[in-house]
């Protein structure tokens, strides 16, 4: 019996330094940081993401509960369907993160495409999301589709069952390889009150001066999750070629948000076609604005958004695609990817990367919502997060993973502690004979 618990303490003692290493690991693969083989980090999908299959029809089809995320994987030409419940009392986003093997072949027109569908097969909303003219090289791409309440009209406006429909288009030319997916379903609160229904016709549309003040480093994460907290400034990290970085940006009601990034010049000959490209997400993680293509001929480059409306519920009643998205308030999201082509051209290297944000106007008083505005607001714990350069997981995990960031303790170190511990158990239970 002895021996049984004995046994029993070894193998609880094993298993807690096995959870000791996979936490260290996963802290020296921080965000912003290569792989220990070099290259690229790979995306970071949420932790937490339930693992789900779309189904082929409606009526097969799984149900996404309001604020989970899931993963999937479809291939090309395949359709991904989904079940929404959804009430009168909410409007509802659901979005998807594609996510192709990086280095895969890609092509201009590969797509992701995000429909929402009543029970008549009649589209709520449709968008995708493309390689484009940023460059055909495999990068996350984003899409969200909607189901939004709106005063006086009739479809789409009803409580019951609705369809998600995922679709993804390749040419043949490209990699037949799956695409990974990150699903999210997000609720909206409706209005205490009917508010303006048209959207701003006038707004500032030229852009600030430079942001003034001393340039700070700040490392990109590797996806929306672990995207990197910005405020207005101006910030300096590498990219790597092949890579995305993603930085998070508290926008309040009444603000106007503005961005660039320069890429640093390099030695070397050559001319690479849609180098780099900028992607703004709102905080639903709908597409909304995307720089025009960045050629790099080894000068420094810019890529810079369009003039963009300060943030306003009334927005979303607006025509022009990008406007509309600037429909709430919350982290807005920006991807910065960078070709594999420039290292294949200029060289295997980091490249220097400087940011300008600029968050213009003073935050007003959202639009009166029936209830928490959750994601669609900015706290000043969101402030706070941007200016210390957190993600909310950095909070989360903060208070657990102190001493490894604190100490830089090296996965071998906790290893051979952790297994001194081991050690020290199982004499004392009499189950491992010590030197």
């Amino acid at each position: 019996m002895n021996g049984q618990r004995s046994r029993g303490r070894v193998a609880s003692a094993a298993t807690s330094v096995m959870c000791v290493a996979a936490a260290v690991s996963a802290a020296l693969a921080l965000p912003g940081q290569a792989w220990a083989a070099g290259g690229p980090a790979p995306y970071a999908f949420e932790p937490g993401a339930r693992q789900i299959t779309g189904a082929t029809t409606t009526s097969e089809a799984r149900t996404l509960e309001t604020g989970a995320v899931y993963r999937d994987a479809i291939k090309p030409g395949e359709k991904r369907v989904y079940r929404l419940d959804l009430t009168k009392s909410t409007s509802d986003y659901v979005s998807a993160v594609a996510v192709p093997e990086p280095g895969t072949k890609v092509a201009f027109g590969d797509k992701i495409e995000v429909s929402l569908q009543n029970r008549e097969g009649t589209d709520c909303s449709s968008n995708y999301s493309n390689f484009g003219t940023q460059g055909e090289f495999a990068r996350p791409l984003a899409a969200y589709a909607y189901r939004v309440l709106k005063e006086g009209s009739s479809t789409c406006q009803e409580s019951g069952p609705y369809y998600v429909v995922i679709e993804r288009t390749s040419e043949e030319t490209s990699s037949a390889a799956p695409w990974e997916l990150e699903i999210r379903h997000v609720s909206e609160p409706g209005l205490k009150a009917t508010g303006p229904t048209q959207a701003p016709s006038q707004w500032p549309s030229a852009s600030p001066e430079p942001v003034a003040g001393a340039v700070r480093e700040r490392a990109g994460g590797n996806g929306f999750t672990d995207a990197k907290g910005l405020e207005s400034g101006e910030w300096t990290t590498k990219i790597e070629p092949g890579a995305s970085l993603f930085y998070r940006v508290p926008v309040d009601w009444g603000q106007q948000l503005f961005a660039s990034a320069d890429l640093g010049s390099s030695e070397g000959d050559g001319f690479v076609s849609g180098a780099l490209g900028v992607s703004l997400y709102n905080p639903a993680l709908g597409f909304v604005d995307g720089s025009s293509s960045v050629s790099y001929d080894g000068k420094q480059k810019t890529a810079a958004l369009d003039p963009l409306p300060p943030v306003a519920y009334e927005n979303r009643f607006g025509y022009r695609s990008g406007d509309q998205d600037m429909r709430f308030a919350g982290w807005y999201y920006l991807r910065i990817s960078l070709s594999p082509e420039v290292g294949k051209t200029f060289g295997e290297k980091p490249y220097g990367l400087t940011l300008r944000v600029d968050v213009k106007g003073t935050p007003k008083a959202g639009p009166g919502y029936d209830g928490p505005a959750g994601l669609f607001a900015v706290t000043e714990d969101d402030r706070d997060a941007a200016s210390a350069g957190q993600a909310p997981p950095d909070e989360a995990r903060s208070d657990t993973m102190v001493l490894v960031a604190a100490g830089g303790i090296g996965t071998g170190t906790v290893l051979v502690l952790g297994l001194g511990v081991w050690t020290l158990l199982a004499r004392r239970g009499g189950g491992v004979a010590g030197p």
